[in-house]
C-alpha cells in the first residue's frame, strides 16, 4: 500500500510503513517455481487458492488442508505457464479489439452491458484489467491447445459407421450423466511398484468415499485430473461425448453410484455419477455462409485491414462489387476462396465464438461488419438457415462431431501430461518439495 504525504509531521510515520509495505510485498512476491523459460510467483499461487476457498465458501463446499490446495494450484499453474510460452514460440497472441470483442459476447450472453460487467467484476473484488487478462490468456491457451491437439486427433470411417449405428438404435433421445472424476496419476514409464502404488491410493480412494466422504475435498487433495479445483466435476456429457472407458462403465448406473477404479494410459479414474438430466430431443439450426479472410501483417496494419472490408462491405451493398469475385482475389482462407468465400452448411458451434455470434445476428443475404478472431478480420454474409432433418449425411457429421469432441479431450489430457513431463520443472519454496 502507498501512502500519501497529508501532513509534515506524519512524514515519518508515512515513510516507514512505505518500506514495511514495499519488504512485505517483496516477500510475498518472490518466485516460487521454476518452469522451463518461465516463473511462477508466490502470489500468482496465492491468488489461484484465494478464489478456490471464496468459491468453496460461497457454495458451501468443504476443501481439503491448504498444502493440498496449494500442490493443486501449483500444478494448475505449471500447465498455464506452459501454454502461454508456447504461445510466444507459435506468435499467438490476442489483440485488444479481438479481446473486446470477446468480452462483448461474454456480456450479451448473460444479458448484461460491457458496462455492468465490468461492475460486476468489481463487484466480486476483482479489478476490471486483472479480468481483461485472465479472458485473454484464456484464449491464448485454448488456441494453443487446438493448434496442438487437433492434429493427433484420427477417426475412421469405421468409427463412424459404428456410432450412427448406435444414434439409430438410441434415436434422438439421450440421457445425460454429470460425473465428479478422481485421476490416481501414473507417471510416464512407470515400473510396477510405481502402478502397484497408485493402485492402491486408488482403493483407498475409493474406500473413502464409500465410508462417506466428501467427493469434493478429496478431489481437491488427490486427483490429478484436469477438473481437481473444481471438486473433479466434469459437467454434463451424454455416453458419445465422455471417454470410450468412462462411456462403458456407467452403463445402467445410478445417481450417487461410484465407479472404478478404472485403468487408463493416464492411470486409475475413480467416477461419480453426480446428478443424471432426462431424456432431451434436440433440434440443431444449421447454416450456409460465405466470408472473405484478411489476416493484419507487418505490411497490412489491423486497422487497414478492418477498414479494407468496411469498404469492401459498403461496394456489396451498392452493388459495385461481387462478393466471390472479392473473396476469390482477397481472402486468405484457402479452403473457401476458390469457392468465392462460401463455408456449406455447418452447425454454427464449429465456428470460433466471434464468428459464431456473428452469424446468429444476421438475416439471410445480410452482410454482417467486420469481425475479428484469432485468424484475422472477417467480412460474412449469411446465405441461409435450415433446421437439421436428421437425415443421414448429417448423423455422419453429428457422430464425426462427437467422436471428435471425445477424441479431442482425450488428446488434451495426453497432450499436458507429455509437455509437463517434458519440462525443466524446479519447486523453490521448501514446503512445496
Amino acid at each position: 500500500m502507498k501512502y500519501r504525504l497529508l501532513k509534515a509531521s506524519l512524514l515519518s510515520a508515512s515513510v516507514f510503513f512505505s518500506m514495511l509495505a514495499n519488504a512485505v510485498e517483496e516477500r510475498l512476491d518472490k518466485v516460487s517455481v521454476i518452469v522451463d523459460q518461465g516463473v511462477i510467483l508466490e502470489t500468482e499461487i496465492s491468488e489461484l487458492v484465494d478464489g478456490v476457498k471464496q468459491g468453496a465458501v460461497a457454495q458451501g463446499q468443504a476443501l481439503p488442508s491448504d498444502r493440498a490446495l496449494r500442490t493443486q494450484a501449483i500444478e494448475r499453474l505449471i500447465l498455464k505457464n506452459l501454454q502461454m510460452q508456447m504461445a510466444e514460440r507459435m506468435g499467438i497472441q490476442i489483440s485488444d479489439p479481438q479481446l473486446d470483442q470477446t468480452i462483448g459476447n461474454i456480456a450479451k450472453e448473460d444479458n448484461i452491458s460491457v458496462e455492468q460487467l465490468r461492475e460486476k467484476v468489481q463487484a466480486d473484488g476483482l479489478s476490471y484489467e486483472v479480468y481483461r487478462e485472465k479472458v485473454r490468456e484464456e484464449l491464448i491457451t485454448g488456441e494453443v491447445t487446438r493448434a496442438n491437439v487437433r492434429r493427433r486427433v484420427y477417426i475412421t470411417p469405421q468409427e463412424i459407421s459404428t456410432l450412427v449405428n448406435l444414434i439409430n438404435q438410441q434415436g434422438a433421445e439421450q440421457a445425460e450423466y454429470r460425473l465428479g472424476h478422481i485421476l490416481i496419476a501414473v507417471p510416464s514409464g512407470a515400473t510396477e511398484e510405481q502402478i502397484s502404488t497408485s493402485r492402491g491410493t486408488a482403493d483407498k480412494v475409493l474406500e473413502l468415499l464409500n465410508s462417506g466422504s466428501d467427493f469434493t475435498k478429496i478431489a481437491i487433495a488427490s486427483s490429478s485430473g484436469p477438473k481437481a479445483l473444481e471438486g473433479g466435476d466434469l459437467g454434463f456429457m451424454n455416453v458419445n461425448s465422455m471417454p470410450t472407458l468412462f462411456a462403458e462403465a456407467i452403463q445402467k448406473k445410478k445417481k450417487d453410484d461410484l465407479i472404478g477404479p478404472l485403468r487408463s494410459g493416464a492411470g486409475f479414474h475413480v467416477l461419480k455419477i453426480l446428478e443424471l438430466r432426462g431424456v432431451e430431443t434436440v433440434e440443431v439450426e444449421e447454416v450456409n455462409a460465405r466470408h472473405i479472410l484478411v489476416s493484419p501483417s507487418i505490411i497490412l496494419s489491423d486497422q487497414k485491414a478492418e477498414k479494407m472490408l468496411k469498404e469492401f462491405r459498403t461496394k456489396l451493398i451498392e452493388g459495385e462489387e461481387d462478393f466471390a469475385k472479392l473473396a476469390k482475389e482477397y481472402s486468405e482462407d484457402p479452403g473457401s476462396a476458390l469457392k468465392g468465400g462460401v463455408l456449406g452448411w455447418n452447425d454454427p458451434s464449429i465456428y470460433v465464438p466471434e464468428f459464431k455470434q456473428a452469424l446468429s445476428t444476421l438475416k439471410k443475404d445480410e452482410y454482417s461488419q467486420p469481425i475479428r478472431t484469432v485468424h484475422g478480420w472477417h467480412l460474412i454474409q449469411l446465405i441461409e438457415r435450415r433446421i437439421d432433418d436428421a437425415t443421414e449425411k448429417r448423423k455422419e457429421d453429428r457422430a464425426y462431431q462427437l467422436l471428435f469432441n471425445r477424441k479431442f479431450n482425450e488428446e488434451t489430457d495426453t497432450w499436458l501430461r507429455e509437455m509437463r513431463d517434458g519440462a525443466y520443472i524446479e519447486l523453490l519454496d521448501k514446503k512445496d518439495l
